[in-house]
């Protein structure tokens, strides 16, 4: 519960500065949490970045100010921390589908994004079996796109290359050169304030990566402490829903937050479709 109150704190603090300048370090601190892990953990729990919602949340507001008053285009612009009222009318375009001057029109319909709320779940269903692992580094190699989570836009881009990488016989290489036969999925370059990263269809190898790596890219994961889950069933959907288990209930429940390192799904050997299929989350955590 506590946790859950330290979130309400964060969003408090949020909505106080709407019309203001507000970083995530400073966000984060109301939440006792660290920038990386608060910015993850608000969007696996809402499914939209910090920024997004910030961004929707002062649309809505410079919306229902328009229409309810004799403001300025420029003057609303610049409040709510617009550089430019071009690079505000093209945003106000994006969430409303008209232009700032057009919300004063009589009977014109505006979207409203309300403020959002955590609520504790007390479900104690099902147990959360996870081993707590010390890895040293590691190199893969694989395929990679860079994608973002701005409107969800990875959950497109990344079946699109599991796809592609089927399809071209990347997974099945992988495979063979992997340890374990494992296929991994890993979420790379995961910055504090950003929206994009890296994902990675990828092997473990102890080989050298030159000479296995014709079209792929090879990265190295540093040595780290990680918390392991086993999700059961097919993919993706399985996967998707041990992933917000985690972050709903497993990290509010502990003493750990995410270290701001890769994640990575290990796709073991089997038919990912099939309802006992087991898959691995890894995700690297420090002591709070």
């Amino acid at each position: 519960m506590e946790w859950f109150n330290r979130m309400k704190d964060a969003l408090d603090l949020m909505e106080r500065n709407m019309e203001g300048r507000l970083d995530i370090e400073e966000i984060a601190k109301a939440a006792y949490s660290s920038p990386f892990h608060f910015q993850r953990m608000f969007q696996m729990l809402t499914g939209m970045t910090v920024a997004e919602y910030m961004r929707k949340r002062k649309l809505t507001l410079a919306a229902q100010e328009l229409a309810l008053s004799s403001s300025k285009v420029i003057d609303v612009s610049f409040k709510y921390g617009y550089e430019s009222p071009e690079a505000f009318a093209k945003a106000f375009r994006k969430v409303h589908g008209i232009s700032p001057s057009e919300a004063r029109s009589p009977g014109v319909s505006l979207k409203a994004f309300p403020r959002i709320s955590f609520h504790l779940s007390l479900k104690g269903d099902k147990d959360m079996d996870y081993r707590i692992v010390e890895q040293e580094a590691f190199n893969v190699i694989g395929k990679t796109i860079r994608t973002t989570c701005q409107d969800n836009q990875q959950t497109r881009d990344i079946p699109v290359l599991w796809g592609a990488c089927h399809q071209d016989g990347t997974v099945a290489k992988l495979a063979s050169i992997g340890k374990d036969n494992n296929v991994l999925g890993i979420t790379l370059d995961m910055q504090t304030g950003k929206d994009e990263f890296t994902y990675m269809v990828a092997s473990q190898t102890e080989a050298d990566a030159a000479s296995l790596a014709e079209g792929l890219a090879s990265a190295t994961i540093l040595a780290s402490t990680w918390v392991v889950f086993t999700s059961v069933g097919p993919a993706p959907s399985a996967i998707q829903n041990t992933f917000c288990r985690i972050y709903q209930e497993w990290f509010p429940a502990t003493g750990y937050e995410h270290s701001g390192g890769p994640e990575m799904e290990v796709y073991l050997p089997g038919d990912v479709m099939a309802e006992d299929y087991r898959c691995e989350i890894w995700i690297p955590i420090v002591k709070k």
